[in-house]
């Protein structure tokens, strides 16, 4: 199927034919990132845990590690779970190439959910390009990037864009570059973990209102869950959040990220928040009947 945004619907369609915008559930993306430090086996139980949770898409990140690695960082040492190396050999450790992303899309199409990536170089689009994935995401970092985004754009496939550490100038830039055709807005803060204070998610409100017609979403690096649920009412038709197994585990993603019993509860509590919500029209229900009957005094009597 096609992609397609429909300007007045606020509605895009992916490339696997399912939909984001009004008249969906929230799409939930559990972020897995670089949570998985390089190992097949931990990606997997993450994998597992989104599907237990009930996520919609797992998302992973593609770099290529000679393109986004400053020179400069190159050779310099650190200290990893691995042993002392140099930073280029690390980014080569925790990144997957073909053979671990082939495994990877066939255990999420034999699960039953989505995956996708969050590419940070053109060459990884390219990479990305032979799994077919239903739409991509451009992390906040890669805002001002726009060949990387009119790649992604190219493609045929929809495109979230974040919007953490930009200005609402680099936001406007942004989607004068690229369009709005296919094209979904995620808030964000890009701090890990971002204190509420600086979450302003009143933002989402103000971006539904600049861009008519485009889905708007929510990536979100907090601690707690409430945050992150609360922007469904303020309508959100997607929220993402990292994943993990364990928050103590290496890596930098990890403190900001959400263990598969909080992602579980995250899930549900959007789903009901969903149902809540109604349509805001005023209706009588038929569980207060018996206490209308029994409580409201009859219109003579008033």
């Amino acid at each position: 199927m096609t992609s397609s945004t429909n300007h007045t619907a606020r509605r895009v369609t992916l490339k696997n034919g399912k939909a984001m915008g009004d008249g969906e559930p929230c799409y939930v993306i559990a972020e897995i990132g670089i949570n998985h430090n390089g190992s097949l086996e931990l990606a997997k139980q993450i994998i597992d845990g989104a599907v237990h949770a009930g996520a919609s898409c797992a998302k992973f990140q593609k770099r290529t590690p000679e393109v986004c690695t400053p020179k400069s960082e190159w050779h310099k040492e650190r200290d990893t779970p691995w042993g002392r190396m140099t930073y280029i050999d690390y980014r080569h450790r925790v990144e997957f190439g073909k053979d671990e992303y082939a495994e990877i899309d066939r255990y999420c199409r034999a699960k039953g959910i989505d995956w996708t990536a969050s590419c940070w170089d053109e060459e990884s689009v390219t990479f990305m390009e032979q799994f077919n994935p239903p739409f991509y995401k451009a992390a906040s970092a890669s805002l001002t990037d726009w060949p990387l985004l009119k790649a992604m754009i190219r493609t045929g496939r929809p495109l979230i864009i974040s919007t953490g550490m930009s200005t609402q100038e680099e936001i406007d830039e942004a989607v004068k570059a690229i369009g709005l055709a296919n094209l979904l807005i995620a808030h964000s803060t890009s701090s890990y973990p971002c204190p509420p204070k600086e979450l302003n998610l009143r933002m989402i409100q103000s971006l539904r209102a600049q861009f008519p017609g485009t889905p708007i979403g929510y990536s979100g690096h907090e601690v707690g869950l409430a945050t992150s649920e609360v922007v469904v009412a303020l309508g959100a038709a997607f929220v993402e959040r990292h994943i993990t197994v364990d928050r103590a585990l290496w890596g930098s993603d990890q403190a900001a990220s959400v263990e598969i019993v909080g992602f579980e509860r995250l899930v549900r509590d959007i789903r009901t928040i969903e149902e809540a919500m109604g349509d805001g029209v005023k209706v009588v229900y038929e569980s207060e009947l018996k206490k209308r009957e029994s409580l409201r005094k009859p219109k003579e009597a008033n």
